[in-house]
């Protein structure tokens, strides 16, 4: 780069690009089988060419690359890498190797680089584990989601307790960090119930070291076998009420046991939040490598300018995608620039999710306009007022009753309620 040149790209660095982090996100699409509350891209094969798959995302690595230096996307510092799925712990760990050997040739990273791996509990081996963390994971999330046998089997899971125990005991062995997902708010589900599951939980991760937890109310998701069964009137979704009254205890007893809240659904010790995630929550930048991998990458704008927002999405059926890939380097369906209007809108849905909220500082860099020039005063007060967002001089968070309705507090204070 000429001196002019680094001197137009040092003016023009985007915010969002320096100091909310960049990750890359790593999607494998298969699973052995398909849970009923799943909407992710997950599919199901008798078999995998994994040869063919660890070519491919390398590949499309060194295409994502590419554009990223011909349209001003240099400069980042990698912070995290995130494979997520489907299940990536049925990768082949070489694949895994080769995949984080290939990003790290292209980014300079963080000497305490996040690199997390979605295992279910029931893909973990011990010896799995070993060759995994050999091949560059330092953090796994275990998809455990209820340790009641009878709950597993209505979330479709095929691991038994004992199994989500042992995966669970193996992390704690091989990682330094680790965590695992519990989905609560289930059919007639009660507060003592979960109360008891949730501490038990808590027991058991404590003891091994943990301090992260994911918890996700069920939520019924267009196009699940779940959303068929509500229509046929046999499956019941908890009242309202009774969710938002096991929300609350959740996070009364999180925040007891020393794991508070960071996210609506993430509970950590302080210090050992997700840190790929919080590039997500805090509006920073990431790439999608594999089958409907979706991104966000800020772009080289002018002398003065915040940058382009760019945001990518992946081909999501994985047979096309591969091939796509194979032929062409990349699988990009539907990129589209992204205005203020729009950039300015994702940044608060995502960071209204965090207890630490949005920093005004950071609405700024991203849209080049103050909060004051996108809302209106008036809903915005009447919130306040609610108890169910502050604002100061730093910056405009949810409460803990705000987080709780978050998509109506948007809609109010965007103008669409």
């Amino acid at each position: 780069m000429s001196g002019q040149g680094a001197e137009a790209h040092k003016q023009s660095e985007p915010f969002s690009a320096v100091q909310r982090g960049f990750g890359v996100y790593v999607h494998w699409p298969f699973c052995k089988s398909k849970c009923p509350y799943c909407d992710f891209n997950s599919h199901v094969r008798e078999t995998v060419d994994h040869s063919r798959w660890k070519d491919a995302l390398v590949r499309q690595i060194d295409s994502e690359a590419e554009r990223l230096s011909a349209q001003g996307g240099t400069g980042r510092v990698l912070g995290s890498v995130f494979f997520g799925g489907g299940t990536p712990s049925l990768m082949e760990p070489d694949t895994v190797a080769a995949v984080i050997d290939r990003i790290r040739q292209h980014w300079p990273a963080r000497n305490d680089l996040e690199i997390t791996l979605e295992a279910n509990p029931t893909s973990v081996e011990s010896d799995r584990f070993a060759a995994f963390r050999d091949a560059g994971i330092n953090r796994v999330s275990l998809g455990v989601q209820s340790f009641r046998s009878e709950d597993l089997g209505f979330l479709g899971r095929q691991h038994s307790v004992e199994d989500a125990q042992k995966a669970v005991a193996l992390a704690g062995k091989h990682f330094e960090r680790f965590s695992f997902d519990l989905i609560y708010a289930r059919p007639g589900q009660e507060k003592t119930s979960w109360q008891k599951e949730l501490n038990e939980a808590l027991d058991f991760v404590l003891d091994l070291g943990g301090a992260h937890l994911s918890l996700y109310q069920l939520t019924v998701e267009e196009n699940t076998p779940f959303h068929a069964a509500r229509r046929r009137g046999e499956l019941i979704e908890l009242d309202p009420d009774r969710a938002a009254s096991l929300y609350e205890l959740t996070c009364e007893t999180m925040t007891g046991r020393g794991l508070p809240a960071y996210e609506v659904s993430n509970f950590a010790r302080p210090g050992e939040e997700s840190r790929h995630n919080l590039v997500y929550w805090r509006y920073g930048d990431y790439l999608g490598i594999g089958p409907g991998a979706h991104g966000r990458l800020t772009l080289l704008g002018g002398p003065g300018q915040t940058g382009r927002k760019l945001a990518t999405r992946q081909h999501r059926a994985p047979e096309a995608w591969l091939e796509s890939v194979e032929q062409e380097g990349d699988a990009s369906r539907g990129n589209e620039w992204l205005g203020d209007q729009q950039r300015f809108e994702e940044m608060l849905m995502m960071g209204l999710r965090l207890q630490e909220g949005v920093a005004l500082e950071a609405i700024v860099g991203e849209t080049g306009r103050a909060l004051e020039d996108w809302i209106q005063q008036k809903p915005l007060e009447q919130l306040v007022a609610a108890g169910y967002l502050s604002r100061d001089d730093q910056g405009i968070r949810a409460s803990e009753e705000g987080r709780e309705r978050l998509d109506a507090i948007l809609a109010h204070l965007l103008g669409d309620g």
